[in-house]
């Protein structure tokens, strides 16, 4: 597959980026790197996750904001290898690269943690107050997307590099 087989568009990533909801955000400070599990939601073309104010993931985000996060789901058994192939099995994966930042305005941190709330439970009432003063916004504004799709050894690849 060369680069003319590439798919300039974004619709198929956020399609995978909204139905899982598990993802993992690779960060890196002075060579050192460092890759986290985390939930997350897709909102309005950027991730949103929570988690403390203090730890590994938040001293290395202060450090060095530039961040990849990525998400990959089996969507079906592997297969046997037949003579002369190679091991296959059908999946889905979004790569993003992008810059985190924390969430410090209340106003702002609480509209999108109902957000994020409201992507796994669509009838959730509204965070407190309290809630939200205590629980840290992380917001990846993502700079460039790749993905891929395999089925039945057959590769779909696409790509997106976002504006500004």
């Amino acid at each position: 597959m060369d680069a003319n087989d590439i798919i300039r568009s974004r619709g198929e990533m956020e399609t995978i980026l909204r139905e899982e909801s598990l993802g993992y955000l690779a960060l890196s400070v002075e060579g050192e790197p460092y890759i986290v599990p985390l939930n997350y939601a897709y909102i309005d073309g950027t991730i949103v996750l929570h988690c403390g104010f203090e730890g590994k993931k938040i001293d290395y985000l202060r450090a060095n904001p530039r961040v990849c996060f990525a998400v990959g789901r089996q969507t079906g058994e592997v297969q046997e290898h037949a003579a002369e192939t190679s091991c296959h099995v059908d999946n889905d994966s979004v790569i993003c690269y992008g810059t985190a930042r924390t969430v410090d305005n209340l106003g702002e941190r609480a509209r999108t943690l109902n957000a994020f709330n409201r992507t796994f439970r669509a009838e959730a009432d509204g965070i407190s107050p309290a809630r939200v003063k205590n629980c840290n916004v992380v917001e990846i504004k993502i700079a460039e997307m790749t993905g891929r799709r395999e089925r039945d050894r057959t590769s779909t690849r696409w790509c997106w590099e976002f504006e500004g």
